[in-house]
């Protein structure tokens, strides 16, 4: 079904974006680490545990610049999703991705994370090693970190396991990833407890790379070839590294302060809502 949806052109509806964003031919982190970056050195380990391969990083050019490129992995093979988790990271994973944004704050190297993750990992080890711990203290750093920082979501975007990297200064979308609190097939089996109704909940959440442009969640989106990016890696390859180069061109304008300013602006404007005033009392 994949295959056959990736063949379609015209306007797809949110789950056949859904189908896009899990193909498994699809371009992950280390391919684009190929074609858009070069002399990548990986840095493994989190210093405390082990080193987690669900989530990759390292020190890598991008054009003049030296950066930190931290991204999720999934494997091709079954023995390769075995070894990545699914590209589902344990708290090592999360504390190691800390300890390379330390580093590049350190050495003033911008930040780039690349996005694909069903979700952090859901066992019961991850969470007796402090999964949910590991993730708050990624979003306590990154809200401060004295270095631009930019988000690319390539694939799937689902829960903390993308938002542990997900908290930067410019968030852009492939055309056809999707961004999500959960997956469609999690929320429903909440919402009509039967995982059927997946296609219904991914249109109704409003997680396609157009919809939260619109909703301001998203700065922009990356077009993809006909098909999608497994279609032509080559040519999204190109548009990722042209739309990275234009978000890191403005962000390295501003002044840190400035910089650290407009990040806490950015994420205090989310979820805003207003309501009229209640109506006044009668007297009496």
């Amino acid at each position: 079904m994949q295959r056959a949806t990736a063949r379609r052109t015209g306007r797809l509806s949110a789950w056949e974006h859904v189908q896009l964003a899990r193909h498994p031919a699809r371009p992950a982190t280390l391919d684009y680490l190929r074609m858009v970056f070069r002399d990548f050195v990986e840095l493994r380990g989190d210093r405390l545990f082990r080193d987690d391969r669900a989530l990759v990083g390292g020190v890598a050019r991008f054009g003049t610049r030296t950066v930190m490129v931290i991204g999720h992995q999934k494997g091709r093979t079954a023995a390769e999703n075995a070894e990545r988790n699914f590209g589902m990271p344990q708290p090592e994973g999360f504390r190691k991705a800390l300890r390379l944004m330390k580093l590049a704050e350190k050495f003033a190297f911008p930040v780039v994370t690349l996005i694909d993750t069903p979700g952090a990992s859901p066992d019961k080890e991850a969470e007796e090693r402090g999964q949910a711990k590991a993730i708050a203290d990624n979003l306590l750093a990154m809200a401060a970190l004295r270095v631009p920082l930019v988000g690319i979501i390539i694939g799937e975007g689902n829960s903390g396991g993308a938002l542990a990297i997900g908290l930067v200064d410019r968030l852009l979308m492939l055309e056809h990833a999707y961004f999500s609190v959960v997956s469609p097939e999690g929320c429903a089996s909440i919402l009509w407890r039967d995982p059927k109704h997946a296609p219904e909940a991914a249109a109704a959440m409003r997680i396609t790379a157009e919809e939260l442009r619109a909703l301001g969640l998203i700065d922009a989106v990356i077009p993809e070839p006909p098909g999608g990016a497994q279609n032509d890696p080559a040519s999204a390859a190109r548009s990722l590294a042209a739309a990275l180069e234009r978000q890191l061109a403005e962000l390295e304008r501003l002044p840190l302060e400035q910089l650290i300013e407009q990040r806490y602006a950015r994420y205090r404007t989310f979820g805003a809502f207003s309501e009229p005033a209640p109506p006044a009392l009668a007297k009496v």
